[in-house]
């Protein structure tokens, strides 16, 4: 009885097009943006924070970003971790090639530049799509991988092949502890799901959902594919770039090609598809369901006091996640997200059977 719409009318059409019509709905968010703005950073732990909830929030940015180009325009890609990795080099090389950067506009910077990188390797979804389009992002994941490993410009002429950042501000205020920077990756996260929301609300946004539902009809009506194609490879890459330069900046601190290798490229695509394609809460649930369940999969026989060897209680984890997997995938092939959705529905309806 808690969850009615009752009486709440619309008398404008501003109103009819809130990005949340019900009241408690937007109460649920209020709360939940004060919850994790103000309470998580008073009372997390250093370990939860530096280990659960950041890891969580960046990779949640881009698994968003991987959501815009695979669930809401259609197109494959298997190269995000290319386009993260792009992101985490060219705004790390314009943090020490350029005097007095600030780290915002080198985060930004990254993001752009995986945007170009994206728009490059989006091209050939003009002319093929399916299997064969996944392929050729495939290709930039392999070109990344040897550019950054060996062209040394990119490392700044690291010897080790490794970088590493240090020192991070923003507006004066340093970037060290765990709260400041869980709350510099919510920040980015915040603001990037309301961008992407209300993108995906516009005009631009139903013309990517025409060309996932049926390209040849979206033309046929107006629908430009090499625009609603690109732009949509465009916003992708460039949110997940971000996303790249958060990971190497604030997550790792030092790191080397091999952390954004084509195992995050699948890691993101899984988050996609568990999460539910097409939906901004599904990035937030595939990251969820892939980066805090395999922790707590492995606390469970420590909890119950069962004898078991490190070993085994790994080997034990890997096999209950991926039948949890398939689990999930036959009773909801649209992700957690639609479920997430049923259970609203009939909580608008309940105590009713219809």
């Amino acid at each position: 009885m808690l969850y009615r719409e009752n009486g709440q009318f619309k008398t404008t059409y501003r109103s009819d097009l809130q990005i949340f019509p019900i009241l408690q709905d937007r109460i649920a968010i209020g709360l939940l943006l004060a919850a994790v703005f103000l309470i998580v950073p008073l009372v997390a732990s250093d370990y939860l924070i530096r280990a659960i909830l950041i890891p969580f929030l960046i990779l949640s940015l881009a698994a968003l970003g991987l959501n815009i180009l695979v669930g809401y325009c259609g197109q494959i890609s298997l190269g995000t971790g290319a386009f993260m990795a792009v992101g985490a080099y060219a705004a790390y090389n314009f943090l020490v090639r350029i005097d007095g950067m600030p780290l915002v506009v080198a985060l930004l910077l990254g993001g752009f530049c995986s945007m170009v990188v994206g728009v490059l390797f989006g091209i050939p979804s003009l002319r093929i799509k399916g299997l064969y389009l996944a392929v050729a992002t495939l290709a930039a994941q392999f070109f990344t991988d040897w550019a950054f490993l060996r062209i040394s410009w990119f490392t700044n002429n690291s010897p080790s092949g490794s970088v590493s950042v240090a020192g991070l501000n923003v507006l004066g205020m340093p970037i060290e502890s765990p709260v400041s920077k869980y709350l510099l990756c919510l920040s980015f996260v915040a603001v990037f799901a309301l961008l992407a929301k209300n993108l995906v609300r516009g005009a631009i946004g139903r013309e990517w959902m025409a060309m996932r539902d049926m390209d040849v009809a979206a033309a046929v009506i107006g629908i430009r594919p090499v625009y609603a194609k690109l732009t949509a490879f465009a916003v992708s890459s460039f949110i997940v770039g971000v996303a790249g330069a958060l990971w190497a900046f604030i997550h790792l601190g030092a790191w080397e090609p091999a952390a954004f290798n084509i195992d995050r490229s699948f890691q993101l695509l899984f988050m996609v598809i568990i999460g539910g394609l097409g939906s901004i809460m599904g990035a937030f649930f595939g990251a969820a369901f892939i980066v805090i369940l395999p922790l707590l999969l492995d606390q469970i026989p420590y909890w119950f006091g069962i004898p078991i060897s490190t070993a085994l209680a790994s080997h034990l984890t890997f096999m209950i996640f991926g039948a949890l997997i398939v689990f999930f995938l036959i009773v909801e092939p649209h992700g957690l997200a639609k479920l997430w959705s049923i259970g609203k529905q009939k909580l608008r309806l309940w105590p009713f059977p219809h």
